[in-house]
């Protein structure tokens, strides 16, 4: 157990990132910490073939279960007196993206370290390949797991060329295919037209891509991916991480990524694990997470939200603008209410129709592909509440306008007052 300070892990003593990605780069002594010696690298897991869509979605195929490519289970990690994870089970199954997703230290990113063999596991058990590669006993060090690493600052060696760099780790091939292997891993991710650049001139997209060539050329089971956007300025973020997402996708090893960012979660994970404090607090796919919150903790992550207090009377929540459901809250019981603000729409005042709920518009600003309208809605106790709409494209009612409001229940979210946040 270390006694230092908890920062999720980037700032532990003799623990620099690029020292520790040498070490675990030039090491191939296995560790034998009560784990079997002859312990290999895990057998090669296949992905599981693509499902086939047409118009109305998945079609249908056998329900035989993904084989499992990562697993931790009941995993506790402790910095000094701080609980940076708290009894975490989750797995990866192969060819599956799956991001790990919280804010900043809640402990993601001591999983992920865990999961690659960087940190001793205290309690609890690390599985790839249905094979247990640490636990209470021991550890198998990291370059005999199988797994491609990927850092949030990319570690490349200033002195070596991009294609040495990449076949820093595969020492363990004969010369001429060790080229061979790195020329592929560069074609991979586009980047074989750069093999005899130094790191120093390259964008930081291009390093971010040799990092990951570097990562993909030992043909890992699994791959591990800590912030690897974080570096990169917005519009660069958004090509590098859709180029990544097609290359993961083509690879075909199982992915744990770790990112701050929901946006980026939910735009590259076939899975979400969102923590909170060392916790699990949801697991599902990005529409479950986003449309289905377990807690107001997630509804507030995933994006904003509009919040009203209100109280349950006959399985719903009154509010200002519509009814929201709360059959799962007791009757009388205090209710938090959260309302996406694309669950607001907007639309004209129609004249002889049936009396619609009435808002201000006390500001309107285009986004780009949505507006935002800021709402005044009177809350039926003499005061206003202040609300946000987003509407699709431009739609920008003049301030001071009166504008009709409709609520999408499904886009609502009804919560015990209590409710962590």
């Amino acid at each position: 157990m270390t006694s230092s300070t908890f920062d999720d892990g980037r700032n532990h003593p003799g623990h620099g990132l690029r020292e520790r990605a040498g070490r675990w780069l030039r090491s191939r002594s296995v560790r034998r910490h009560g784990l079997a010696a002859e312990a290999a690298q895990p057998r090669p897991i296949h992905a599981p073939p693509p499902v086939a869509l047409d118009a109305l979605g998945p079609l249908p195929r056998s329900a035989a279960t993904p084989a499992e490519a990562l697993a931790l289970e009941r995993v506790f990690h402790r910095y000094g007196g701080v609980e940076a994870v708290g009894g975490v089970s989750l797995s990866v199954a192969a060819g599956e993206i799956l991001c790990l997703v919280g804010p900043s230290g809640c402990g993601k990113s001591t999983l992920l370290r865990l999961a690659a063999g960087l940190e001793r596991v205290q309690r609890g058990v690390v599985r790839i390949g249905g094979r247990v590669v640490a636990d209470e006993a021991g550890s198998l060090a990291p370059e005999r797991r199988g797994v491609g690493l990927v850092f949030q600052d990319y570690a490349l060696f200033p002195h070596l060329t991009v294609i040495e760099n990449v076949r820093f780790g595969l020492t363990g091939l004969p010369a001429a295919r060790q080229q061979q292997r790195a020329v592929e891993a560069l074609r991979q991710v586009g980047m074989e037209g750069h093999a005899d650049v130094y790191p120093h001139a390259l964008s930081g997209g291009q390093q971010q891509r040799v990092a990951l060539a570097r990562a993909l050329a030992p043909n890992p089971a699994v791959l591990l991916l800590d912030e690897p956007f974080s570096g990169l300025d917005a519009r660069l973020r958004e090509q590098v991480r859709d180029e990544t997402l097609h290359v993961l996708k083509r690879n075909g090893a199982a992915t744990l990524l770790v990112t701050h960012d929901p946006e980026e979660a939910m735009f590259l994970a076939d899975r979400i694990a969102l923590m909170n404090r060392g916790r699990l607090v949801q697991v599902g796919t990005p529409v479950e997470l986003y449309t289905r919150p377990a807690e107001a903790f997630a509804a507030r992550f995933f994006g904003e939200v509009n919040e009203i207090a209100g109280t349950v009377r006959d399985g719903r929540v009154a509010t200002p603008v519509g009814a929201v459901p709360a059959r799962h809250l007791g009757d009388g019981e205090a209710a938090r209410i959260m309302i996406r603000p694309e669950a607001l729409r907007l639309g004209a005042v129609e004249p002889g129709a049936a009396m619609p709920v009435l808002a201000r518009v006390e500001a309107a600003r285009l986004l780009g592909r949505t507006s935002l309208v800021h709402l005044s809605v009177p809350d039926g106790r003499g005061g206003t509440l202040h609300l946000h709409s987003r509407m699709p494209g431009q739609y920008l009612p003049a301030e001071g306008t009166h504008v009709a409001v409709a609520l999408d229940p499904a886009q609502a979210f009804a919560f015990p007052m209590a409710s962590p946040i």
